[in-house]
């Protein structure tokens, strides 16, 4: 797939960073840059009889204004480049900012994720709960320091057969034809007609080969560890650039291992991850 349209989720207090990986890896795509920047709000609160206390209307509207400075200085550094780019300004709640975040996440080929917004707890959930659950768009998250490389010399591919590994596997393959080697990797596969096929990884590989990609089946032992840790450890050992994996909603994450693998890996992986779900 393609990526034409980017859509970068910046915070509007800690930006800098998040917005120049976005604009460089924008720019090596030739895509169009969405520099949405989001603050969310506290939920009201009252007073006597009910009343919206005051202080919260102040503070909201102190947020609102500081909204909309943070998104006129991005539109003055997106200005001093050649790239095709817009900056919207979001001001939502907590209880709709998933909902919100999903709407002008249809109109992106990939969600931006970095690690200014990233570290923002309360942001993250809602990207994911909204961008990744509720629109069919996927996201590379990067809560490393270093930007994202547009050439990537080698990606861990995480397999497991599901829906959603396959999604993340066509959604990434403008990344993956781009890579040196894409590593398949399997932990403990079972080889079942009904899960992986008798050769576990060959078909997704033939699938991958078919449109140029430089494909390595590996599949791994979990050696009783837990397969983030697994997925982990080997891309590092191959010096992996990127992460692709299929990721699961909040249910099947109490249910599946790959499920647990997703929450974990959003919460501590150093290197950039390419999630769809």
């Amino acid at each position: 797939m393609a990526i034409t349209t980017v859509l970068s989720i910046l915070k509007s207090n800690r930006y800098e960073q998040d917005l120049k990986s976005a604009t460089s890896f924008c720019a090596a795509h030739g895509a169009h840059l969405t520099a949405l920047v989001v603050s969310i709000g506290a939920a009201p609160s009252f007073g006597e009889y009910n009343a919206v206390s005051t202080i919260w209307l102040d503070e909201r509207q102190r947020e609102i204004d500081e909204l909309a400075a943070t998104a006129l200085k991005i539109k003055d550094v997106l200005s001093r480049n050649d790239l095709s780019s817009e900056v919207q300004d979001l001001y939502t709640e907590s209880a709709w900012a998933d909902q919100d975040i999903a709407e002008r996440a249809l109109y992106a080929d990939l969600v931006l994720l970095g690690s200014d917004a990233a570290e923002d707890t309360g942001l993250r959930k809602r990207i994911f709960d909204g961008a990744l659950f509720q629109a069919p768009t996927p996201i590379l998250i990067n809560r490393g320091r270093h930007g994202i490389t547009t050439s990537p010399r080698a990606v861990v591919l995480a397999w497991d057969s599901s829906n959603e590994a396959a999604r993340a596997a066509h959604q990434s393959l403008d990344l993956l034809e781009k890579a040196e080697v894409v590593h398949v990797t399997m932990v403990d596969p079972m080889a079942r007609m009904g899960v992986n096929g008798e050769e576990p990884g060959a078909d997704i590989a033939a699938f991958l080969a078919r449109h140029g990609v430089k494909v390595q089946v590996d599949r791994l032992s979990s050696e009783g560890k837990s397969a983030d840790e697994i997925i982990t450890r080997h891309a590092m050992d191959m010096g992996a650039d990127l992460i692709v994996m299929g990721a699961y909603n909040h249910p099947r994450w109490q249910q599946s291992l790959f499920g647990g693998v997703t929450r974990r890996m959003i919460e501590a992986c150093q290197l950039p991850l390419f999630l769809a779900h």
